[in-house]
């Protein structure tokens, strides 16, 4: 398979005022073309930084980055960025919400808006283009907010507890929905989660990091072998416990 992201060696230390503190070591591992990939582990243990890293908004202090082959120094057009917020702008409507990061960027364009306004329409957002943030549900903010990264096109998009700040039914749902958003557009995914059973069910492969510093203890490949795979329909398949239980004690909470 074609790799689209590759991570070698790659450590980071920070200086306080006392000691210098390892956060992640020796880190390795690629992600292939059109790949979920998530990235587990105890708190603390570097996941976050290493997602910033990868976008080029958090410098290394070793190793390499390299996106379909090009070494990566600082931040690239290549990669795109979900955080735990959506960081939508009240005072813009979702159509110049979407078009912030064009914007940004000196890209908006006849082709870039008829993109946009392409995804609005597939995506059951086109209808309300005009309303603002605060008259949008928390399930249409998240999808408003991946659609803005969308229109700038990465090729990989990174997700950094993207889920976590809506409640447990409409993250389902969003998780489902987004899961579904991705796969249509061919985007490759790199997950940081928290959240076991939200990995497994979105993952091809499972990362599992040791507590600070931060190493590889474990890449778990996520097989449930399901027609039309969906993040709900992997909750319900009998391997689901399976692959928890093995997760669950490869992260050392009963230890």
């Amino acid at each position: 398979m074609e790799k689209i992201l590759e991570v070698k060696n790659i450590s980071k230390k920070y200086q306080s005022k006392k000691e210098e503190i390892l956060a992640i070591e020796n880190i390795n591992f690629s992600v292939n073309l059109g790949e979920f990939v998530s990235i587990i582990g105890p708190s603390g243990c570097g996941k976050s930084t290493l997602l910033s890293i990868i976008s080029g908004l958090e410098e290394k202090t070793t190793g390499e980055i390299y996106i379909e082959g090009e070494k990566i120094e600082g931040i690239s057009d290549k990669v795109g960025y979900m955080l735990q917020k959506d960081c939508l702008l009240e005072w813009r409507t979702v159509w110049s919400n979407i078009l912030f990061g064009l914007e940004i960027k000196g890209k908006v364009e006849d082709s870039s808006k008829e993109y946009v306004e392409k995804l609005l329409k597939k995506y059951n957002l086109y209808e309300f283009k005009d309303k603002y943030p605060s008259e949008l549900s928390g399930g249409m903010r998240q999808r408003v907010a991946l659609i803005r990264t969308l229109a700038t096109k990465p090729k990989i998009l990174l997700l950094d507890e993207a889920f976590s700040a809506l409640d447990y039914q409409t993250r389902i749902m969003v998780t489902n929905d987004i899961y579904g958003i991705l796969r249509k557009e061919n985007i490759t995914a790199l997950i940081v989660t928290h959240d076991i059973s939200e990995a497994i069910s979105m993952s091809d492969r499972v990362i599992v990091l040791t507590k600070r510093p931060g190493t590889i203890k474990d890449i778990r490949k996520i097989d449930f072998n399901i027609e039309n795979r969906n993040p709900i329909n992997c909750r319900e398949s009998p391997l689901f416990s399976k692959y928890f239980n093995t997760l669950w004690k490869e992260l050392g909470v009963d230890e």
